[in-house]
Protein backbone atom coordinates (compact mmCIF):
# COMPACT_ATOMS: atom_id res chain seq x y z
CA UNK A 1 0.00 0.00 0.00
CA UNK A 2 0.76 3.56 0.42
CA UNK A 3 0.02 7.26 0.91
CA UNK A 4 -3.66 7.46 -0.11
CA UNK A 5 -6.60 10.33 -0.38
CA UNK A 6 -8.87 9.86 2.67
CA UNK A 7 -11.64 9.01 0.27
CA UNK A 8 -10.16 6.35 -1.36
CA UNK A 9 -10.06 4.23 2.22
CA UNK A 10 -13.32 2.28 1.82
CA UNK A 11 -12.72 0.67 -0.80
CA UNK A 12 -9.54 -0.44 -0.09
CA UNK A 13 -10.52 -1.63 3.55
CA UNK A 14 -12.72 -4.44 4.99
CA UNK A 15 -16.21 -3.33 5.46
CA UNK A 16 -15.56 -3.82 9.43
CA UNK A 17 -12.33 -2.56 10.15
CA UNK A 18 -11.22 0.20 12.33
CA UNK A 19 -8.66 2.88 11.77
CA UNK A 20 -5.94 4.15 14.10
CA UNK A 21 -5.54 8.17 13.76
CA UNK A 22 -2.17 9.81 15.27
CA UNK A 23 -1.00 13.23 16.39
CA UNK A 24 2.67 13.65 15.82
CA UNK A 25 3.61 15.89 17.89
CA UNK A 26 7.57 17.02 19.02
CA UNK A 27 7.70 14.96 21.69
CA UNK A 28 4.93 12.72 21.34
CA UNK A 29 2.52 10.78 19.10
CA UNK A 30 -0.98 10.61 20.22
CA UNK A 31 -2.93 7.77 19.18
CA UNK A 32 -6.78 7.33 18.61
CA UNK A 33 -8.88 4.70 17.43
CA UNK A 34 -12.17 4.17 15.67
CA UNK A 35 -14.87 1.45 16.14
CA UNK A 36 -14.80 -0.96 13.62
CA UNK A 37 -18.00 1.08 12.23
CA UNK A 38 -15.72 3.99 11.59
CA UNK A 39 -18.22 6.19 13.05
CA UNK A 40 -16.51 7.32 16.81
CA UNK A 41 -12.79 7.95 17.65
CA UNK A 42 -11.65 7.55 21.03
CA UNK A 43 -8.51 8.64 22.55
CA UNK A 44 -6.06 5.40 23.40
CA UNK A 45 -2.97 5.90 23.99
CA UNK A 46 0.41 8.25 24.04
CA UNK A 47 3.54 6.99 22.94
CA UNK A 48 6.71 9.04 24.05
CA UNK A 49 9.09 9.96 21.10
CA UNK A 50 12.31 8.02 21.81
CA UNK A 51 13.71 6.36 18.46
CA UNK A 52 11.88 5.60 15.53
CA UNK A 53 11.74 1.62 15.72
CA UNK A 54 10.33 1.67 19.02
CA UNK A 55 7.46 4.33 17.80
CA UNK A 56 7.01 2.30 14.79
CA UNK A 57 7.05 -0.82 17.08
CA UNK A 58 4.08 0.63 19.19
CA UNK A 59 2.22 1.65 16.80
CA UNK A 60 2.23 -1.99 14.73
CA UNK A 61 1.55 -3.82 17.76
CA UNK A 62 -1.53 -1.32 18.31
CA UNK A 63 -2.49 -1.96 14.78
CA UNK A 64 -2.02 -6.03 15.58
CA UNK A 65 -4.26 -5.83 18.73
CA UNK A 66 -7.06 -3.79 17.07
CA UNK A 67 -7.06 -4.99 13.73
CA UNK A 68 -6.61 -2.24 12.26
CA UNK A 69 -7.03 -0.88 8.52
CA UNK A 70 -5.63 2.15 7.88
CA UNK A 71 -3.57 4.60 9.53
CA UNK A 72 -4.67 8.52 9.11
CA UNK A 73 -2.18 11.02 10.28
CA UNK A 74 -2.99 14.52 11.64
CA UNK A 75 -1.01 17.27 9.13
CA UNK A 76 -0.47 20.72 10.01
CA UNK A 77 -0.79 22.57 7.57
CA UNK A 78 -0.43 26.38 7.95
CA UNK A 79 -3.74 28.60 7.96
CA UNK A 80 -3.00 29.99 4.76
CA UNK A 81 -3.08 26.35 3.33
CA UNK A 82 0.54 25.58 2.65
CA UNK A 83 2.77 23.19 4.16
CA UNK A 84 5.85 23.88 6.26
CA UNK A 85 8.40 21.66 8.01
CA UNK A 86 6.10 20.06 10.07
CA UNK A 87 3.62 18.77 7.36
CA UNK A 88 7.25 17.69 6.08
CA UNK A 89 7.94 15.53 9.04
CA UNK A 90 4.70 13.92 9.03
CA UNK A 91 4.96 12.97 5.12
CA UNK A 92 8.08 11.40 6.55
CA UNK A 93 7.04 9.53 9.39
CA UNK A 94 4.65 7.89 7.32
CA UNK A 95 6.97 7.42 4.56
CA UNK A 96 8.89 5.61 6.87
CA UNK A 97 6.54 3.72 8.32
CA UNK A 98 5.33 2.52 4.50
CA UNK A 99 8.87 1.25 4.75
CA UNK A 100 8.56 -1.18 7.29
CA UNK A 101 5.03 -2.57 6.52
CA UNK A 102 2.38 -2.22 3.94
CA UNK A 103 -0.69 -0.62 5.40
CA UNK A 104 -2.98 2.00 3.58
CA UNK A 105 -2.24 5.62 4.78
CA UNK A 106 -4.34 9.14 4.76
CA UNK A 107 -3.72 12.57 6.19
CA UNK A 108 -6.23 14.79 7.50
CA UNK A 109 -5.64 18.81 7.52
CA UNK A 110 -5.71 18.73 11.79
CA UNK A 111 -5.63 22.88 11.64
CA UNK A 112 -6.31 23.98 15.06
CA UNK A 113 -6.96 20.40 16.42
CA UNK A 114 -5.08 21.11 19.15
CA UNK A 115 -6.24 24.70 19.76
CA UNK A 116 -9.48 23.25 19.91
CA UNK A 117 -8.88 20.05 22.06
CA UNK A 118 -6.81 22.54 24.81
CA UNK A 119 -10.33 24.99 24.94
CA UNK A 120 -12.72 21.98 25.38
CA UNK A 121 -10.40 20.85 28.31
CA UNK A 122 -9.61 24.46 30.06
CA UNK A 123 -13.60 25.90 29.38
CA UNK A 124 -15.70 22.79 29.69
CA UNK A 125 -13.53 20.39 31.66
CA UNK A 126 -11.70 22.71 33.71
CA UNK A 127 -8.80 20.38 33.68
CA UNK A 128 -5.93 21.17 35.13
CA UNK A 129 -2.50 22.18 33.35
CA UNK A 130 -0.51 18.85 34.32
CA UNK A 131 -3.55 16.89 33.51
CA UNK A 132 -4.13 18.61 30.26
CA UNK A 133 -0.50 17.62 29.25
CA UNK A 134 -1.67 14.21 29.77
CA UNK A 135 -4.56 14.49 27.98
CA UNK A 136 -3.82 16.81 24.74
CA UNK A 137 -2.42 14.72 22.17
CA UNK A 138 -4.01 11.66 22.55
CA UNK A 139 -7.25 13.71 22.54
CA UNK A 140 -6.20 15.56 19.40
CA UNK A 141 -5.45 12.45 17.86
CA UNK A 142 -8.99 11.39 18.61
CA UNK A 143 -10.03 15.09 16.76
CA UNK A 144 -8.03 14.87 13.88
CA UNK A 145 -9.73 10.90 13.79
CA UNK A 146 -13.15 12.21 14.02
CA UNK A 147 -12.87 14.65 11.14
CA UNK A 148 -11.78 12.28 9.05
CA UNK A 149 -14.52 10.06 10.19
CA UNK A 150 -17.21 12.40 9.24
CA UNK A 151 -15.54 13.22 5.93
CA UNK A 152 -15.67 9.18 5.13
CA UNK A 153 -19.56 9.26 6.10
CA UNK A 154 -20.14 11.65 3.41
CA UNK A 155 -18.28 9.78 0.25
CA UNK A 156 -20.08 8.82 -2.25
CA UNK A 157 -23.31 11.28 -1.33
Amino acid sequence: MAVVELTDLPALLPRYSALIGLDLGEKTIGVAVSDVTRMVASPLELIRKTKFTAEANRLFALIDERQIGAVVIGLPVNMDGTEGARCQSNRAFARNLLRLRELPIAFWDERMSTMAVNRLLIDEADVTRNRRAELVDKMAAAWILQGALDRLRTVGE
